[in-house]
């Protein structure tokens, strides 16, 4: 796995540090990218305003082992990741972070934001997807990237899994089978599937040590809630 890890990383490219001194301007557009950010009808509550700030979150602490990154790229593309957000069954779904890319550029050249982070901002936000299958070629792309996949582990992947599961109409788990043994996964049709079926591969696809170490930490944590579940489930005895 840390072969797979180190080759994917290498697409990051390093670019030169970010310039010091950009808490104030930091500060200032974190207001008017949270403004921005904000979804047109509130429907999805796995893609809200919360999530949006543990994914900021989390790319800031991942920004502290990597000064070379810009920090305004990061904060901009982690706000607007997903300003077009499409369900799972969507047939545009693979797409849709392109949309939001397209739309970022947008909005953000009508609010004045540096032309120079333009680029940077869109590629990181139609890198970020799992389903768009774009590999990031920047640093800040692969730290935006890895904080929206942390997002959909641990304890809040967890609660965010069965929130979609649940509007997806998916069943908790599979009556006689939950760990799959003697059946393919199906975490459209069990809810308890997409642990293995995809956020199991997520530590692998990480692109920063940091993400990947807590990528790892939050995978167990969902494994041992697994196997917690299906202790009280049963297993068809």
């Amino acid at each position: 796995m840390s072969g797979t890890r180190s080759a994917m990383s290498s697409t990051c490219l390093r670019m030169p540090r970010a310039e010091a001194g950009m808490g104030g301007e930091l500060d200032e557009w974190r207001a008017r990218l949270a403004a921005m950010a904000m979804p047109d009808d509130g429907a999805d509550g796995a893609h809200d305003a919360t999530h949006v700030a543990r994914v900021w979150r989390a790319a800031a602490s991942l920004l502290a082992e990597h000064p070379e990154a810009d920090p305004l790229i990061v904060l901009a593309a982690c706000h607007l990741h997903d300003i077009v957000n499409l369900p799972k069954q969507h047939p545009d779904r693979a797409r849709a972070s392109r949309m939001a890319a397209e739309r970022a550029r947008r909005l953000l050249a009508d609010a004045g934001f540096p032309a120079d982070k333009l680029d940077g901002v869109a590629h990181a936000i139609e890198a970020h997807s799992f389903s768009a299958g774009i590999a990031p070629r920047t640093i800040e792309a692969c730290i935006v990237q890895d904080a929206d996949r942390l997002d959909a582990l641990g304890a809040v992947g967890l609660a965010r899994l069965y929130y979609t599961a649940g509007r997806m109409g998916s069943a908790l788990a599979h009556p006689a089978d939950p760990l799959a043994r003697d059946r393919p996964l199906d975490d459209r049709a069990y809810a308890l599937d997409h642990i293995e079926a995809k956020l199991a591969t997520l530590p692998a696809t990480m692109r920063t040590a940091a993400g990947a170490r807590l990528a790892e930490k939050r995978l167990d944590w969902l494994r041992a809630f697994r196997d917690t579940f299906v202790d009280e489930w049963g297993r068809g005895d």
